[in-house]
């Protein structure tokens, strides 16, 4: 029988229509043709799985980057009435249980969860066992090296499809290039005829770019803001810099609060409770506010900094004007930030002898072709932050270098809800024996007890994963409270190619190459807000909408005001002597400490206040001269440390 999709729009949604590309998309997803539906910002890509999701026979299991975004899909398909879940660290063991019951039962019919996700030995055991009818990938763009929010583990994902044998797959996203658009269709084998883009262009958005000099811009963000009515955001780069502008703000009697990742996530919670009630009028915030934020009123967002990226900017303006009223996006610019943003790419690129340093690790401590790893040490030995970490794993896998096999936890802790003998009683022989054999295999300090998985196959010889299914088993039924700490990745190693010797180099220049096309990013940002034809139009190109109007009379290029961006003030490099003392003060803390070399390109990070693994562990943010050039390019600060007589 044929679904009336508007019948069910009305039934489960209380909606009389669907917006734009929106049943298109539904009906080609239950026609069984997987999708990628690109709608911009609040245009209700969510309703496209939601209402798929009703009409599916199984699961559809959700991949979403972000907690937050998680949280308030749940409560608005609670409100709904549709059984959906999450599977994330905020859980108790109870109520993951009760979430994979519900699941295996066939009562939930969306499960949420993380990329990272994936990597668990336990979750990985539980998905195989249901049912998929589709996989969802929210904000799909960063599946793609040509993206702005490129994450390593959403390369996985085509992968993970595969090996849980899902038919259907929908991409979702805001903010995509031609070049994202071509490369998340083909990852995915989805066709141009099954691609719907409903347009970029949002007529409701009022787009101005003001020229100011940084000491102004504080007496100008105070006279926009009082010249603006209702609830706004204002985006800053540096979490310092939220908290002291919203003081400032409250100074001037103006209800702000400052929000960002430095904050503990109750305190997050609560303000963004408090944003979305309207017990707050304006947040100040780094970029880890405002996913998931489906707030419809925000009548302005205003960028106090620089974003990052043309897609960035987008992102973030998108968060106005939900509610299709007039809302203002007003960024105050000069080019005194932009040294910031792109510290962030330098501070992401690897050096050679650190990327040497993760070749050799592999070739000394594989054991027969097999080379394990756990994230944070390896990050902080090699000096690579944990996020380009996982980039170089990626690249080594495309490069067929290595291949992974599985991760595990490297701790597996439990603890007797029931007497050891009732439970044991309760199987049947060999099961008996097999669980007898875990318990006697499990060294315990009082209540708690830490399984050894060696000495257990040593004894036993029986597969990891059917004791990790059988704790997971006991743990679901009540019978033991289970713990996993410290994941670990198994993978197998190529060793001819890992002795290839353009191994290292070629590495290096992709992240050099990276680096670069980062930068340029950034450049394209700053020519954009000195565009001399209509912004908004030209927004509209960037993300491949060519129906948008050339002139929408409601920006400030339309209005007749071209900016042109300037520095403030020139900013001068501290004295030769000075630096030279610092730098050697540098080198001297961290000789004994570390095994890497230092070179220019450490050197300059500190300088520039750029952390880095080495830093963060050895304190050396506490030392004279950290940052002391934070307000020079960081090309600049490497030509400055070449030219001083400074023995590096």
């Amino acid at each position: 029988m044929a679904i009336d999709l508007n019948v069910s729009l009305k039934q489960w949604f209380g909606f009389d229509a669907f917006r734009t590309g929106q049943e298109q998309t539904i009906t080609q997803l239950l026609n069984g043709k997987s999708s990628l539906a690109i709608f911009p910002t609040g245009s209700g890509k969510s309703l496209c799985y939601q209402l798929s999701a009703i009409h599916l026979g199984h699961l559809t299991l959700v991949v979403s980057p972000l907690l937050a975004l998680m949280k308030d899909q749940l409560e608005f398909l609670a409100k709904k009435g549709i059984k959906a879940a999450s599977i994330d660290s905020t859980l108790t063991p109870e109520q993951s249980k009760q979430v994979m019951s519900d699941v295996r039962s066939g009562d939930t019919k969306i499960l949420m969860v993380s990329v990272e996700r994936f990597k668990n030995e336990r979750f990985r055991q539980f998905i195989q066992s249901v049912d998929v009818s589709m996989l969802v990938v929210d904000e799909a763009h960063c599946i793609s090296e040509w993206g702005h929010n490129f994450r390593p583990d959403y390369l996985k994902l085509p992968d993970y499809r595969n090996q849980l044998n899902i038919p259907l797959v929908l991409l979702l996203t805001a903010t995509a290039t031609k070049k994202v658009k071509k490369d998340m269709a083909t990852r995915f084998n989805i066709e141009d005829a099954h691609v719907i883009q409903t347009g970029f262009y949002r007529q409701n958005l009022d787009l101005s770019v003001i020229p100011v000099s940084t000491e102004n811009k504080n007496k100008m963000l105070l006279d926009v803001i009082n010249s603006q009515s209702g609830s706004g955001i204002v985006y800053v780069t540096l979490q310092h810099s939220a908290e002291q502008i919203a003081q400032f703000l409250k100074f001037n009697n103006i209800n702000a609060c400052a929000y960002h990742a430095g904050f503990e996530s109750d305190e997050r919670q609560s303000i963004q409770n408090d944003f979305m009630n309207d017990k707050i009028q304006i947040v100040v915030a780094t970029i880890a506010f405002g996913m998931g934020i489906d707030k419809s009123n925000i009548r302005f967002v205003i960028h106090h900094d620089l974003p990052k990226s043309i897609e960035n900017y987008s992102q973030e303006i998108g968060r106005a004007g939900r509610d299709g009223q007039i809302s203002q996006c007003i960024t105050l610019a000069n080019l005194d930030g932009i040294n910031t943003v792109e510290n962030f790419v330098f501070g992401d690129t690897p050096e050679k002898n650190s990327i040497k340093y993760i070749i050799d690790n592999m070739l000394t401590e594989q054991d027969n072709g097999q080379w394990e790893l756990q994230t944070t040490g390896l990050s902080n030995a090699s000096n690579i932050k944990q996020l380009p970490l996982k980039t170089l794993l990626v690249q080594l896998e495309l490069l067929n270098v290595i291949k992974p096999m599985y991760s595990y936890f490297a701790e597996f802790k439990y603890k007797f809800l029931h007497d050891k003998k009732d439970i044991v009683a309760r199987f049947s022989q060999e099961r008996s024996t097999f669980l007898s054999a875990i318990f006697n295999h499990t060294q315990f300090k009082k209540v708690w007890g830490t399984l050894d998985f060696y000495s257990l196959y040593q004894d036993y010889s029986t597969e990891r994963g059917r004791v990790v299914a059988a704790l997971d088993y006991l743990a679901e039924k009540g019978m033991i409270e289970l713990e996993t700490k410290r994941i670990t990745e198994v993978f197998n190693v190529d060793i001819n190619k890992l002795h290839e010797s353009h191994l290292v180099q070629s590495l290096y220049d992709y992240f050099i190459e990276k680096e670069q096309k980062e930068v340029k990013r950034i450049a394209t940002l700053v020519r954009f807000f000195e565009l001399n034809t209509c912004l908004s139009h030209n927004l509209a190109l960037y993300f491949d909408d060519i129906h948008s109007p050339q002139n929408c009379g409601h920006c400030s290029v339309c209005r007749g005001q071209v900016a042109k961006l300037a520095y403030s003030k020139k900013t001068d490099f501290p004295e030769d002597v000075f630096l030279i003392s610092v730098l050697k003060e540098f080198k001297n803390h961290l000789n004994d400490k570390v095994v890497h070399e230092l070179n220019i390109g450490i050197y300059s990070r500190f300088l520039a206040g750029i952390s880095i693994p080495i830093f963060a562990r050895n304190k050396v943010k506490k030392l004279q001269g950290f940052a002391c050039c934070e307000n020079l390019r960081f090309e600049d600060i490497q030509q400055k440390i070449k030219s001083l007589p400074f023995n590096s």
